[in-house]
């Protein structure tokens, strides 16, 4: 009710209270076009990254391909290694290498497996769960190829951005690259999901015996414990025919039992529909700001 009530346009947290930001795609809000919530400077990435660290006194930032999904930054995996290099050796703060899984590029027309949106309403189940597990293998494959690639020029930390977006394949075989990557690297990883809970694509995929179809956020947060991850970014969804103070009480008891289970730090999804935020490309920062302030001394997350 004080943060709603509260006459400023913008809010803030108490001294003392303020916690680290991490971004996803950052670079891209500078540089990318208004459609994307960018504002169109032509900069290059590694000038955006100068530009958070220097100007924006940004806590850590993030290099990510346009394509911004593992499997199309596999082909040019050198030039990433080349410009994250160029980044690293131009700055200070910690700086993630971000992609999706996005197991949808492996399925038709994009990728060389049926499509189980086509296929589930044709009533080829088999079909689907069979195209949904190859995915699987090889996304994990793509994942720890392009991660291990990075570490091997000092790569800060891997930020598996919009986890679950394909639903439960895609979350298992984050997972599973996770797992990989904690025994075969000493990469940072950063698993932001892409919804509340975890969308039964397939239905009856497990990772360590937990079946992942339906999990919540803190649920979700165990298994990201368990593959090895080191922070966690939850998501829970605006709906936009409730008001704002609606979806922030709403967001913010999901979230709060997140950190509540988890052993991990917290860095709450925040904005664009996400997080108690109205649901806008750019939202305004009277309500991203009431939101932030509401996660961090309510929710008592660690970061955003």
């Amino acid at each position: 009710m004080d943060i709603f009530t509260n006459p400023d346009k913008i809010v803030s947290v108490e001294p003392g209270n303020e916690v680290p930001l991490t971004h996803d795609i950052g670079t891209l809000r500078v540089m990318g076009d208004q459609g994307n919530s960018g504002v169109g400077i032509p900069l290059s990435r590694v000038q955006g990254i100068q530009v958070h660290e220097r100007a924006f006194a940004a806590d850590t930032m993030e290099l990510g391909h346009i394509d911004y999904s593992f499997k199309p930054v596999k082909p040019v995996i050198a030039m990433e290694q080349q410009e994250y290099e160029n980044a690293l050796l131009s700055t200070i703060i910690p700086i993630f290498y971000g992609a999706m899984p996005n197991l949808g590029l492996y399925y038709s027309p994009d990728g060389p497996f049926g499509n189980p949106s086509d296929l589930l309403p044709m009533g080829k189940i088999k079909e689907s769960l069979e195209a949904q597990e190859k995915a699987v293998e090889h996304a994990t494959r793509d994942m720890i190829y392009v991660s291990e690639q990075l570490a091997s020029i000092g790569c800060d930390g891997i930020n598996f951005d919009t986890t679950g977006a394909a639903g439960d394949p895609d979350f298992k075989a984050t997972l599973h690259a996770i797992e990989h990557l904690k025994k075969s690297t000493d990469l940072a990883v950063q698993v932001g999901m892409a919804g509340e809970f975890v969308l039964g694509m397939h239905g009856d995929l497990k990772y360590d015996g937990q079946r992942l179809a339906g999990l919540y956020c803190h649920n979700q947060v165990k298994l990201v414990e368990k593959a090895g991850g080191d922070i966690f970014g939850p998501v829970v969804n605006t709906k936009p025919s409730k008001t704002m103070a609606w979806n922030l009480s709403r967001a913010v008891t999901f979230v709060k039992a997140c950190v509540e289970e988890s052993n991990i730090p917290i860095h709450v999804n925040m904005g664009m529909g996400v997080g108690g935020s109205p649901v806008f490309e750019t939202p305004p920062m009277d309500s991203v700001s009431r939101a932030s302030k509401a996660m961090v001394e309510i929710a008592k997350v660690d970061g955003l």
